[in-house]
C-alpha cells in the first residue's frame, strides 16, 4: 500500500496556521486514490454527479441541484471548512488518471473532544470499484495520524444500507441508533450511528476485512455486512406452491391489500389468537402497511410478506423477524385470511419464507410461538417441518394478562438445508452512493 500525506492544517486537529486564509494543500496517496482539495474546476464534475436520484436521496445536497450550487460548493463551502479547521472536505480523484470518482471528508471537527464525523457518496460513474471504502481509510487514517484524532463517527438515515455497508468494510463498529434532530425532507426520523477508532484500521483487519465469527460488529465478512447487502436491494418475492397446485407469491404489501387485511383482523378467530386491535379499523390497516411493515425492511430487521393467490389477492401476511437477543434466530409469525384457510397455503408459504431466512438472513433457527391452544397455527408449522418444544409458561402477553405459549423451532437441517457461515461479499466491492413478530399473525 503506498501512502503518501501531505497534510496541510497546522496544529494537532487540523486549525488553520493564524493569519492564513487559505491552508497549504493536503493530498493523500493510498490504493489508488488521490484525495485532495477541491478546485473551481471540479464544479462541472460536481455538478453531474448530483444529478444523481441516489445521491439526492440520501444526502442534504440541494434538491434539484444546480450549476451554481456546485461552483459554490467547490468555491466558497470547501474551503472556508478547512480555513475554520472546521471540516476536511476532499475530492476523491484516481490517482493516475486525476478522473474525480467521489467525494469524502470529516464533515465536522471537535477539537475538545478529538472527534470528527465522516461523511462520503460515489460518483455514478465510479461504483463498484470499492472508491468509499478505499477513500474512507485513507481519510481515516490521515486523521489518526495527522490530526491527532481519537474517534471518528459515522452517521446516515435509518434505510441507507449501502452507506451502512461502507462503513463496516472501511472498519467502523455500527452499534447504535440515533433520533435525528434535523431530519432531511421526507426522510426517516432515525439515524444509525457508528465510531471507528485507530486500533481499527490495523493492517490485520485490512487484510482480513474485518471478519469475526457469527458475524461480529464489524468488517465487511461479517453478518452485518452480508445483510447490509440484502437490505439495501427491494424486498424479493418468494414463491410457493399449495396442494392443490395454486402458486403462491409472497411479496410486499399493496394499497388494495388494506381492505381485505381489515376484513382478516376482524375476523372472530383472529381476534381470539392475535393482539391486533379490537375493534380493527382502516386506519390500522394503513399504519401496518404504510408504516410498520415498510419499516421492518428498512430497518434491516426481518421482512413482512403478503401471502397472494394465484389470482395474486390477499391470502394472509407472514412475518420473519430477526430476534433482538440473538442475530442468528428468527421469529416467525402469520395470519391466514378466513377464505384461505384450510388449503395448505400457510405451511407451504412457512417453508418459503424460513428457506429465505436461512440462505439469504443466514439464521440457523427459526421459532414460533403460539397461545397454547391455537391448534390451527401449530398444525400450519408441524406440516411445514417444525418440531414442536414444549410450553412456556407465561411467556406472552396477550391482551394484558400473561398466557401460555407453546414453542417449536425449525433448523436448516429441516428443510434440506446446511447452515451458511461462508464469507461474505468482497471488501472492495463498492454498493453505491452515500451516506420478533408481535404476534399479529399466528392463525393458520
Amino acid at each position: 500500500m503506498n501512502r503518501n500525506s501531505r497534510p496541510g492544517l497546522a496544529g494537532p486537529l487540523g486549525r488553520a496556521a493564524a493569519g492564513s486564509s487559505s491552508p497549504a494543500a493536503t493530498e493523500i496517496v493510498e490504493a489508488g486514490l488521490l484525495l485532495r482539495q477541491w478546485r473551481a474546476e471540479d464544479a462541472q464534475d460536481v455538478h453531474r454527479a448530483c444529478q444523481d436520484p441516489e445521491i439526492q436521496r440520501w444526502t442534504r445536497v440541494p434538491s434539484p441541484y444546480r450549476r451554481e450550487d456546485a461552483v459554490d460548493f467547490v468555491t466558497r463551502l470547501a474551503p472556508q471548512a478547512w480555513s475554520a479547521g472546521s471540516g476536511a472536505p476532499f475530492a476523491v480523484c484516481d490517482a493516475a488518471t486525476g478522473d474525480l470518482l467521489g467525494s469524502c471528508g470529516l464533515v465536522t471537527i471537535d477539537p475538545v473532544l478529538r472527534s470528527a464525523e465522516i461523511g462520503y457518496w460515489t460518483a455514478p460513474w465510479a461504483r463498484g470499484r470499492g472508491v468509499a471504502v478505499r477513500a474512507g481509510r485513507a481519510l481515516c487514517r490521515w486523521g489518526f495520524d495527522e490530526l491527532g484524532l481519537y474517534r471518528i463517527v459515522w452517521q446516515a438515515e435509518i434505510g441507507n444500507h449501502l452507506s451502512r455497508l461502507v462503513a463496516l468494510r472501511a472498519g467502523f463498529q455500527v452499534a447504535g441508533e440515533l433520533r435525528l434532530a434535523d431530519p432531511r425532507a421526507g426522510g426517516a426520523r432515525d439515524g444509525w450511528v457508528g465510531s471507528l477508532l485507530a486500533a481499527d484500521l490495523s493492517a490485520e483487519r485490512d487484510r482480513s476485512g474485518g471478519g469475526r465469527p457469527e458475524g461480529g460488529p464489524a468488517g465487511s465478512g461479517s453478518l452485518q455486512a452480508r445483510r447490509a447487502t440484502l437490505f439495501a436491494a427491494p424486498q424479493p418475492v418468494l414463491f410457493a406452491r399449495a396442494p392443490d397446485g395454486t402458486e403462491l407469491r409472497l411479496r410486499q404489501l399493496h394499497e388494495p391489500d388494506l381492505d381485505p387485511i381489515v376484513q382478516a383482523c376482524r375476523d372472530p378467530e383472529s381476534v381470539r389468537w392475535t393482539t391486533v386491535p379490537d375493534p380493527y379499523q382502516r386506519s390500522d390497516a394503513e399504519f401496518f402497511g404504510h408504516e410498520y411493515a415498510p419499516a421492518v425492511w428498512r430497518r434491516g430487521t426481518g421482512a413482512v410478506f403478503v401471502i397472494a393467490d394465484g389470482s395474486d389477492r390477499y391470502a394472509g401476511i407472514m412475518e420473519l423477524r430477526i430476534s433482538a437477543a440473538d442475530p442468528l434466530v428468527g421469529d416467525l409469525g402469520f395470519m391466514v385470511a378466513p377464505q384461505a384457510r384450510g388449503r395448505g397455503y400457510c405451511p407451504a408459504a412457512v417453508v418459503a419464507v424460513s428457506a429465505w431466512g436461512f440462505t439469504a438472513l443466514n439464521l440457523v433457527r427459526i421459532e414460533w410461538r403460539a397461545n397454547v391452544g391455537n391448534t390451527a397455527s401449530r398444525r400450519a408449522v408441524e406440516k411445514a417441518g417444525f418440531t414442536f418444544e414444549g410450553t412456556a409458561r407465561h411467556a406472552l402477553n396477550h391482551r394484558g394478562a400473561r398466557v401460555d405459549a407453546w414453542i417449536g423451532a425449525l433448523l436448516p437441517g429441516d428443510l434440506g438445508l446446511a447452515a451458511d457461515s461462508g464469507p461474505g461479499p468482497a471488501a472492495d466491492d463498492d454498493p453505491g452512493p452515500a451516506t420478533g413478530p408481535d404476534r399479529r399473525a399466528d392463525i393458520g
